[in-house]
């Protein structure tokens, strides 16, 4: 008689589940923790007060008084859900304003609102993307764009991380395949800048598009936020530029902005929206309020950049290995996954929260501490954050990792 395999004996022979229940057992499992309370840059964990050294509120405005009132206005205008997806009941009037405003924010002529960042990158990329195209991406593109390839069906190819002769000599070697540059703008772990000028002029010499999620560039590099494009002046050079809610614009959901042609027919293909409940109205309100105190308020990515270099330097002055990061997001390298965990809960312990980040989410022997700041941290905060990795240093071996 033939034995017959259970498809749940894949979650029986996980080794990541054995990894997860010893380190509950040693209290120092870091993921899914519950938090009591959250006011942007300070949390509540077990009842201890701990500054947020982690989060992607990178302007600070999901407290923002201007911004709840929207959310709760919006909630009492519309309800608490659309109830359908845009391609019929679910297009409220709000998320067309918030399609314009973005439109004008990023100098694209159209733009789209989906109910995630995530359903952005896969929306676009199966909407545009087909077995006759291929994918070019850099090797830190985010998880989600890469699930948008797999769905599309696409070749996919990758070229080492900002490397624009790479990326060149992989162009050449699909020189009669329809091709998509996809890259992000900010690098959400190394939070590295991607050297678009070069990309674009690589992209435009070979004859491809240009994509850039921009999710950690939004309200933190370029004019007034603008985004990555924006600070190297490349709009005009960038066929899409993608971007989330729930980073700088204290919400949820995302956005895909570029020519008006390309962006309807996304609108019309994209199965992530056309088959998905639209973005609530009181997170759609929330992003709106959100951009306008962005707008009104230029000097929050200034504030945001300032905290994040002081860190920078200060850890570097310790002999920390913080890559090549220039934004708001610093990693810390740690190399092994022992040594980030006992970091983490040593800076926990000193009432500092960071994001440990182990394989399989980077590279291995690329473990770090993800932290990254806020426009409203306070500079005491600030001393606190720098004070805990001295305290530290000797556990984590500054110095010892190359970046």
């Amino acid at each position: 008689m033939t034995t017959v395999n259970d498809v749940f004996d894949v979650v029986a022979d996980d080794p990541a589940a054995e990894m997860a229940a010893l380190g509950r057992a040693h209290g120092i499992y870091p993921y899914f923790l519950p938090l009591e309370e959250s006011e942007g840059t300070e949390v509540v964990m077990e009842g201890k007060r701990l500054v947020m050294a982690g989060s992607n509120n990178y302007l600070g405005l999901t407290a923002h008084p201007r911004v709840r009132a929207a959310a709760v206005e919006a909630v009492q205008r519309f309800g608490t859900s659309c109830t359908g997806s845009r391609l019929l009941n679910g297009t409220l009037a709000i998320h067309l304003e918030l399609e314009e405003r973005l439109a004008r924010f990023f100098g694209k002529e159209d733009a789209l609102v989906f109910a995630t960042g995530y359903q952005s990158n896969v929306g676009a990329i199966t909407a545009l993307l087909g077995p006759a195209h291929i994918a070019v991406c850099d090797k830190e593109v985010h998880a989600c764009i890469l699930d948008g390839v797999h769905m599309a069906g696409s070749q996919l190819a990758r070229f080492r991380h900002n490397d624009p002769e790479d990326l060149e000599a992989v162009l050449e070697l699909y020189a009669d395949t329809p091709a998509m540059v996809i890259v992000d703008g900010v690098y959400s772990m190394g939070g590295d800048l991607a050297k678009l000028p070069e990309i674009v002029s690589v992209a435009r010499r070979r004859g491809a598009r240009v994509y850039v999620d921009d999710a950690h560039g939004l309200g933190v590099v370029g004019p007034g936020g603008r985004g990555t494009a924006a600070h190297f002046d490349r709009v005009r050079d960038v066929d899409l530029i993608v971007s989330t809610f729930s980073k700088s614009l204290a919400s949820v959901g995302g956005v895909v902005a570029g020519s008006a042609e390309v962006v309807d027919f996304i609108r019309h293909h994209a199965r992530s929206m056309l088959f998905s409940a639209a973005l609530p109205p009181s997170n759609t309100a929330a992003a709106l309020a959100a951009l306008d105190v962005l707008e009104n308020e230029p000097d929050r990515p200034i504030r945001t950049q300032r905290h994040a270099d002081r860190v920078r330097r200060e850890l570097r002055a310790m002999g920390y290995d913080c890559g090549t990061s220039e934004t708001s997001i610093v990693p810390v390298f740690t190399r092994d996954e022992s040594t980030t965990a006992a970091a983490w809960k040593e800076l926990l312990d000193r009432g500092v929260y960071t994001n440990p980040v182990m394989p399989p989410g980077v590279a291995p022997g690329r473990g770090m501490l993800r932290t990254s700041y806020m426009a409203t941290h306070t500079e005491a905060q600030i001393d606190q954050v720098i004070a805990a990795f001295a305290d530290i240093a000797d556990i984590v071996r500054p110095g010892q990792v190359e970046s």
